[in-house]
């Protein structure tokens, strides 16, 4: 079984291949590294999921929970987690106006990764800036 050119995992031996991967170019379409990453690779996303794994949560409380994140900044991570199908906004016709974000059963999936990361975190950084 050979891998077609470009492609960064290795099937046959399920792991990465690193030497192919590091010498060749990779398009976001051709890696699924590359397309995951793209999508949940930075802080706000990856936070933003990791909050939604215990359940539904409002704009505020995400707001609240990620701290320094703006209004902005949390508005367009959401429309995008939407549009990627990660989570669901559900709209409630109350007063105020109430609206929920919950994780997709594909937004679930990513939660081994997040657990892997929470791993590592206290297995290596533990008390330590990641910087």
């Amino acid at each position: 079984m050979t891998r077609r050119i470009g492609q960064c995992y290795n099937r046959v031996t399920d792991h990465i291949d690193w030497n192919h991967y590091m010498s060749t170019s990779h398009s976001k379409n051709e890696c699924p590294i590359a397309r995951t990453a793209e999508l949940v690779g930075d802080t706000w996303t990856i936070l933003i999921v990791r909050d939604l794994m215990s359940g539904a949560r409002r704009f505020g409380q995400l707001q609240e929970s990620l701290g320094s994140v703006s209004p902005k900044t949390l508005s367009q991570r959401l429309k995008l987690l939407e549009s990627a199908q990660i989570l669901t906004r559900q709209a409630f016709a109350e007063i105020p106006p109430r609206v929920e974000y919950t994780l997709t059963e594909k937004g679930r999936a990513l939660v081994a990764i997040i657990e892997a990361m929470r791993e590592f975190g206290e297995k290596h950084l533990n008390g330590v800036d990641a910087a």
